[in-house]
């Protein structure tokens, strides 16, 4: 017995394998099966096989497509199915900021100085890092707390007004990058954020408008090294 499904007259699909779903209270789990074909007879699941990575990443794959390759730019550290991993090099942008405390309202809309960054992007998910050094890193480098608002502790980004692209290709950085400074930062997600001793509001005031290096030695260093955050099993 033959079972198929053809769309037009170009595509024509087999069925050949079936995932079968359990699910409990609390939990579930996933079985894969080989289907078993027979001339007169019902098809038939074949024994539970365990579901493997290397499956679930070739289905993936098969239902999004071949995807063309792309060329990397130099600022490019990692680049995964679902993940990219850039730095950016110490520059100017503009901040805004929209505290409903009326905290840091002076420094909106005003350009300032930032440290050199790490860029993660996974899953639709922003997490940023800041680095002391102005060089592309290595596995080993250690991070920084990025002195931003609106970042936690394992430096997500809480994305609220943020435009996000739907992608982790580099051609999407700029967009990633461009969406974070244009959002409004709204809130602390950290206690301490940098060294400055006059806090937060302080150091970025001294830099507000002002064409000065970022101050990397304010930054609050980290045991998490680049690989790991790579990995994502870092603080």
């Amino acid at each position: 017995m033959q079972v198929h499904l053809s769309i037009g007259e170009n595509h024509r699909f087999e069925l050949r394998e079936a995932l079968l779903v359990y699910k409990g209270n609390q939990s579930s789990f996933i079985t894969h099966h080989e289907i078993n074909l027979h001339e007169q007879a019902p098809p038939t699941l074949g024994p539970a096989q365990p579901l493997t990575l290397s499956f679930v990443e070739s289905l993936v794959r098969s239902l999004g497509g071949n995807s063309d390759a792309e060329v990397l730019p130099e600022n490019v550290l990692a680049k995964g199915e679902r993940t990219l991993v850039w730095w950016s090099p110490a520059r100017y942008e503009q901040m805004f900021y929209t505290n409903a405390e009326g905290k840091a309202s002076d420094l909106n809309g005003k350009t300032f100085a930032q440290p050199p960054l790490v860029w993660r992007v996974s899953h639709g998910r922003l997490k940023i890092r800041a680095l002391t050094e102005n060089k592309r890193p290595h596995a080993k480098t250690k991070l920084a707390f990025a002195p931003f608002w609106n970042i936690s502790n394992s430096g997500e980004v809480c994305l609220g007004s943020m435009r996000c692209p739907d992608s982790a290709a580099a051609s999407a950085i700029s967009a990633w990058e461009r969406g974070f400074y244009e959002s409004a930062f709204t809130h602390g997600n950290v206690t301490r954020l940098t060294r400055h001793k006059g806090g937060f509001e302080a150091m970025w005031g001294e830099l507000a408008g002002k064409r000065k290096p970022f101050p990397c030695s304010q930054l609050i260093s980290m045991p998490e090294t680049l690989a790991q955050f790579v990995r994502g099993s870092g603080r």
